[in-house]
């Protein structure tokens, strides 16, 4: 069994990279990887046609319950964008090694565009998307122990100077910044 400490959680906004980054870190570091949205999908299908038929009460339900299997797991964790704003994932993430990957709004258009997110439908997605994002960022700034954005760069340089964090490096550079940060 995984003991917390071994669990690394990687929480921010839709189209920050969790999953892609999440699934290469995982691989340098040969531990699992588990990312709550695709859980849920496995689960219960599509995330759009849960929001569509049953509303988010419902999916934020069903998304705890991947939260909880994932961090059972240990590994990498990815969780979906608004997991964070269960308390008792809160309360969960003190325990754990939070990684926030943040993406400027200018990057993310692209990532999300013709999205089948739910809380992106209609007009002005990036709008939506950036309300979202300033509404969630507090939490994820208070959960987070370092903070990665995937704006710019090769994805290897994130997955690498994730992966030299895990393994305990002393000073890992913030990706996307000329800052320094102390693990």
């Amino acid at each position: 069994m995984t003991s917390h400490t071994d669990t690394v959680v990687l929480i921010g906004p839709m189209g920050a990279g969790k999953t892609s980054i999440g699934k290469k870190a995982a691989r340098a570091l040969g531990v699992p990887f588990f990312d709550t949205d695709a859980a849920v999908v496995r689960d219960h299908g599509p995330i759009e046609r849960l929001f569509a038929e049953q509303g988010e009460a419902h999916f934020r339900g069903l998304e705890r319950s991947a939260v909880s299997e994932g961090l059972a797991a240990g590994g990498i964790v990815s969780l979906g964008g608004g997991a964070v704003l269960h308390p008792e994932t809160r309360a969960e993430l003190a325990q754990r090694r939070v990684v926030l990957l943040t993406v400027a709004p200018r990057v993310v258009a692209g990532r999300v565009r013709d999205s089948n997110r739910p809380l992106l439908q209609g007009d002005d997605a990036i709008r939506r998307w950036t309300a979202i994002y300033e509404e969630r960022r507090p939490v994820y700034e208070e959960l987070a122990d370092v903070t990665f954005d995937t704006s710019s760069g090769p994805i290897q340089d994130i997955v690498d100077a994730l992966v030299a964090w895990v393994r305990g490096a002393d000073r890992v550079p913030l990706i996307g910044t000329d800052q320094e940060e102390t693990a």
